[in-house]
């Protein structure tokens, strides 16, 4: 079942509906946020030259719902939009979205991001969208960064075949403005000042909590080690059938260079796993923003 999401996981960089799948993986009952960050607000002018204006991003809960307006302008030191490799300017945007205060993690898995929807937002309201519209054909003579049109979905991240002009904080600019986050949002959490340790950046689609790079060595101990969370996705030991050369492009150019193996790392297919948490000592599924692939959840865990 595992080769099964990770392919999907990879079709979802290609602009297809919205797509899900079940696996094998334990049911957990509903946890409430409802005391967590419910009044959480920002509003911050951003002397980024790309940005010079103010980013406003407001949290509140009410009626088992968390809710999100923002005018998707990040808080923190951006690169310069346009660029060579990014020919699109930071614009505001109308963030709106809403998610329970009482998610429930299933045995489903939902692929989301772009046309799909957005997996989650950064507390700032900089939306997570992992994934690319670029592509290859299975020649690898004919790529473009956008449009979706190859077979092979190129990641923004972890290769050297193309750029698609990420700033710092492994984000950049969509052709509406969007300013949004494919990797470690590094400006915000360096914005944040908490150094090492466990850091809430923000919520999933589905209502649980996102957090940034360090997670407890025991999952369930509090008072355990802090340690560097990595992923269960590896290369591919052989490319797929029909991919581009990799003379032409190294393995981990595309999406579906990648696999999921449960249990090589800390976490499940989704970027997630159960345990506690500073603000859920009595534990709660969660994500993770990882250095490794997938870097920011494609997917959730939780009903939607």
């Amino acid at each position: 079942m595992s080769a099964l999401v990770a392919s999907l996981l990879a079709l979802s960089a290609c602009g297809g509906g919205s797509t899900s799948t079940t696996t094998n993986t334990e049911t957990s009952s509903s946890t409430s946020t409802a005391d967590v960050l419910c009044s959480y607000a920002s509003n911050v002018f951003n002397t980024s030259a790309s940005v010079n204006a103010t980013s406003t991003a407001n949290w509140s809960c009410s009626g088992g719902k968390r809710f999100l307006t923002a005018n998707g302008l990040p808080d923190h030191d951006v690169g310069v939009f346009p660029n060579a490799n990014n020919p699109n300017a930071i614009a505001v945007q109308k963030v709106s979205a809403s998610s329970s205060l009482t998610p429930t993690a299933t045995s489903t898995v939902t692929i989301l991001g772009g046309p799909r929807g957005d997996t989650g937002h950064v507390l700032n309201g900089v939306k997570i969208d992992a994934s690319t519209a670029g592509s290859c054909d299975n020649s690898g003579a004919s790529c473009s960064l956008i449009g979706n049109s190859g077979n092979w979905s190129i990641e923004a991240l972890g290769q050297s075949a193309f750029n698609f002009g990420v700033d710092s904080s492994h984000a950049h600019v969509q052709p509406g403005g969007a300013y949004h986050y494919h990797g470690m949002p590094e400006g915000f959490i360096n914005k944040l000042g908490k150094g090492m340790a466990m850091t809430l950046i923000g919520w999933a689609a589905d209502g649980f909590p996102i957090y940034a790079r360090y997670g407890y060595t025991a999952p369930t101990d509090a008072k355990s080690a802090l340690k560097v969370v990595q992923g269960s996705y590896r290369l591919k030991a052989t490319p797929g059938a029909n991919r581009p050369a990799t003379s032409l492009y190294a393995m981990g150019t595309f999406a579906q260079d990648y696999e999921y193996v449960a249990g090589l790392g800390d976490l499940d297919e989704c970027n997630g796993r159960t345990g506690v948490t500073p603000e859920f000592p009595q534990g709660t599924y969660h994500y993770f923003a990882t250095d490794s692939y997938p870097y920011l959840q494609r997917c959730v865990k939780g009903k939607i």
